[in-house]
C-alpha cells in the first residue's frame, strides 16, 4: 500500500472538532479531539479515540466521567488552545472558564453544546484508545453549524 495515497483517503473522512474534558480528583484534562462517533441510541452510546498517554485519557479512566464539548465553526481559535497541554488557572482551563457538571467533569462555558458521558468500554489498540461512552445529560446553548476538520487549517489522521 502506497502510505501517502493512504493517508490521503483517510484524510476524507468526515469528522467534527470537539473538545474533551475530565477530572480526576483536582487533576483535568482536557484534549481537542477529532474520531468521534455516535454509536448507539438505545442506551445512548458515543465512541471516542484518544491518545493514550494524554492526561484526558487518565483522567477519564480513573474517574469514569468526560465532558464531550460541540464548537460553532467560529470557534477555531478555541479548538486550538486544546491541542496544547491541560494548564488549569483558576475556573479556566487552556484560557476557557468551566464549572463542574452533573459528572463533576468540567463543562466549558462557551461551547454551544455538551454533553456528559460515563465510561462504559474501554479498547487499548494503537496509539489512541477507543472509548465507549454513554450520554447521561446534554445541553445545547445555541443553534450552530458544527466546527469540523473541513473547516480548520489543521489536518488529523491518516
Amino acid at each position: 500500500m502506497d502510505a501517502s495515497i493512504r493517508k490521503k483517503t483517510l484524510r476524507m473522512l468526515s469528522n467534527g472538532i470537539y473538545i474533551v474534558t475530565s477530572s480526576s480528583g483536582a487533576r483535568h484534562g482536557a484534549a481537542t479531539v477529532t474520531w468521534l462517533s455516535q454509536a448507539s441510541f438505545t442506551p445512548p452510546l458515543v465512541m471516542a479515540a484518544l491518545r493514550r498517554d494524554s492526561n484526558v485519557f487518565r483522567c477519564l479512566t480513573e474517574s469514569g466521567f468526560a465532558v464531550v464539548h460541540i464548537l460553532d465553526r467560529g470557534q477555531q481559535e478555541m479548538a486550538q488552545r486544546f491541542f496544547r497541554p491541560t494548564a488549569v488557572v483558576g475556573d479556566t482551563i487552556n484560557g476557557e472558564p468551566f464549572v463542574p457538571g452533573i459528572t463533576q467533569a468540567p463543562v466549558l462555558k462557551n461551547a454551544a453544546a455538551y454533553f456528559e458521558c460515563v465510561l462504559r468500554h474501554t479498547c487499548t489498540l494503537g496509539d489512541h484508545a477507543v472509548v465507549v461512552m454513554e450520554v447521561v445529560d446534554a445541553e445545547c446553548r445555541a443553534e450552530t453549524s458544527p466546527l469540523t476538520v473541513q473547516d480548520s487549517p489543521g489536518e488529523y489522521g491518516g
